[in-house]
């Protein structure tokens, strides 16, 4: 998941019509498409239909032969044979998410597809059917006592490379529920949240916006939103409200019923806070999100809104309008970057910190692991899809040719990077945790903005990249933790009953006010523009893991810039470690700590420190 998809469009052509887009688009040069025969070589393949039944079976012979004999296995000498019923259950993850990760993307391609969708459909319910008879064994393993296992860890070194996972599994256990209301609870997703979720999906998508009498999807759009022309800006503005407004009912009833299904299952499982679920699944502790989340709201005067004071001034305007807030400076280039620029800048930066970060993302181009066309029904935004170990990731992009899609591509360039070095942790372990997967995303396009810095001598033009970095953390920073923070009353207040449009418009808009400021005024319409927020609906409470990244990032970077040596090697042996080590382990060997209140505001006094730049810049 990455969050351009949430706020940072590209600038679209000043020009309007096909003619423009084609003009634009042969400007770009040939953009690839993935290929995902490294994984099935088509949907109706012998192949796919192979693993799908071979994973069906495998799990019900892995129920019979497992279940009931956990506890008794590893108590046996070495822990018996319980080391081979590990071995075997990564197998079946590593299948059954090969099979779902392809379903994913070929969805993902056009999920206006009537064939993508009944694929995705069915397998997710085959694949839902079949790992119902998994479903016992963590439970199962949570029974046997600690000093069981433990020993059997110290005493069989097949069962302690897998430690982290289950010290981490057992992480779950006061929040789980007997066997038979995990599998009422698993069965039911496909209907219950999947399909609200699904259907998210495909509203949006099949949305179409009003332009200059064109009818546009979601992401032309949005990208209209950062065009240099004003009434371009407020037109592309008023269509997006137009159709939302259009469509608010339907939003409604998914994010009052989605609100509602994440309640029901966080009473039945005794978490307290209506975040909590989210940081145990991202293995970090309530009150370093705390702390993040107070330290971030504390600095919004000194960022978005003396940032924001700034750009009216820049743009020569009283204030900004919501459709101004992204508009680039006069002094931003307008030409189209093509894809072979933009492949050489990203590369060229990665090389520059270390050949093999350059190597691993080099793949991703000479092997088609890239898909970056926009198209009709293509999912909007990016992504990088690690797929599972046994194969390798993917990247989904919307590249129109402008410096934000270049950070784009840095960005899920970043995230493919650790996905390809975590894989060695195999199925089990390779996942890292959404705060810490921001990292190297975060982190590739810190590294891809410097490089551009560096070779920048013309005032104006650093300025321009210096006011869009700014803007860029700020996305990233403020407007992740107001999203926190939105989701957080919606969900308080979904507690006590249905929520009204127009009360989600009223939360939405306080929440808008407070973390940008008096500098920026939200007209008639803005007050829907929460619906089309994905994280919102896929993965409530996700966003504040861009924050932790980007904060993290900046005290990371300082460290490597102050650094002498060794830097390099210490940081892909934190991304080579996936979701092996907590948080404070992975940035031990960097003398960094995130329960320090003191680390986060290093990280916003990065972002201080640009728009300190950029005011004495205005001064000169």
């Amino acid at each position: 998941m990455n969050r351009h998809n949430i706020l940072q469009a590209t600038v679209f052509s000043p020009k309007s019509g096909a003619a423009a887009v084609k003009e634009e688009q042969a400007a770009l040069g040939i953009l690839p498409e993935w290929n995902l025969a490294d994984l099935y070589p088509s949907p109706e393949s012998s192949e796919l239909t192979a693993d799908l039944q071979k994973a069906g079976e495998l799990s019900i012979a892995f129920e019979e032969r497992w279940k009931g004999t956990l506890a008794a296995e590893i108590a046996k000498p070495q822990g018996g044979d319980f080391a081979q019923s590990i071995a075997e259950y990564e197998a079946l993850d590593d299948l059954m998410g090969k099979i779902g990760s392809y379903a994913g993307l070929v969805y993902a391609s056009d999920t206006s597809n009537p064939k993508n969708a009944k694929l995705y459909g069915d397998i997710q319910q085959k694949l839902t059917d079949a790992s119902t008879h998994l479903i016992f064994y963590g439970l199962e393993l949570n029974r046997i006592e600690d000093a069981l296992i433990e020993k059997a860890m110290d005493d069989n070194s097949a069962i302690g490379h897998y430690r982290p996972w289950l010290v981490d599994l057992r992480k779950d256990k006061p929040y789980q529920l007997d066997d038979k209301l995990e599998q009422l609870f698993h069965e039911k997703s496909i209907t219950g949240r999947g399909a609200w979720n699904r259907l998210f999906d495909e509203t949006m998508t099949s949305l179409r916006f009003e332009v200059n009498g064109e009818e546009l999807p979601i992401e032309p759009t949005l990208n209209l939103l950062q065009d240099s022309n004003a009434e371009v800006r407020k037109t592309a503005s008023d269509a997006l409200a137009k159709t939302f407004k259009e469509n608010l009912r339907i939003f409604t009833l998914i994010t009052n019923t989605l609100a509602k299904d994440k309640e029901i299952s966080d009473r039945w499982r005794g978490f307290e806070d209506i975040a909590d679920s989210r940081h145990l699944a991202n293995r970090v502790e309530r009150e370093v999100v705390d702390a993040l989340a107070e330290a971030v709201q504390a600095a919004y005067p000194r960022l978005s809104h003396r940032y924001y004071k700034l750009k009216a001034k820049w743009l020569g305007l009283d204030y900004l309008n919501s459709w101004d807030r992204n508009a680039p400076l006069p002094e931003t280039p307008q030409a189209v970057i093509p894809w072979a620029e933009a492949r050489e800048t990203v590369l060229s930066a990665y090389n520059g910190f270390a050949p093999e970060m350059a190597e691993i993302a080099k793949r991703f181009f000479d092997r088609n692991w890239i898909d970056a066309p926009t198209r009709p029904g293509k999912s909007p935004g990016a992504f990088a899809h690690p797929t599972v170990p046994s194969a390798h990731p993917y990247v989904l992009l919307n590249y129109m040719g402008k410096p934000r899609d270049v950070m784009t591509l840095a960005h899920e360039l970043g995230h493919g990077v650790h996905q390809v070095l975590a894989g060695d942790q195999g199925a089990l372990m390779a996942s890292t945790p959404l705060t810490l997967a921001e990292t190297a995303s975060v982190f590739g396009e810190m590294l891809t903005f410097r490089s551009l810095l560096e070779k920048t001598r013309d005032k104006r033009e650093r300025k321009a990249m210096l006011a869009q970095k700014a803007e860029d953390m700020i996305n990233t920073v403020v407007r992740q933790i107001a999203f926190y923070q939105f989701e957080r009353r919606v969900h308080t207040e979904r507690s006590n009953g249905e929520l009204t449009s127009d009360r989600i418009g009223e939360i939405w808009l306080d929440i808008q006010k407070e973390s940008l400021g008096d500098a920026v005024h939200f007209g008639p319409g803005y007050e829907n523009f929460w619906t089309y927020i994905p994280h919102f609906i896929h993965s409530p409470f996700y966003v504040y893991a861009y924050a932790f990244g980007d904060c993290l990032v900046n005290s990371l970077y300082a460290v490597y810039q102050n650094a002498e040596s060794g830097f390099q090697q210490k940081y892909f042996d934190m991304l080579k470690a996936g979701g092996t080590k907590h948080h404070s382990e992975l940035l031990a060997p960097f003398g960094l700590d995130a329960t320090d209140p003191a680390f986060w505001q290093k990280g916003l006094s990065v972002i201080e420190g640009i728009i300190d730049e950029l005011e004495t810049m205005d001064q000169d």
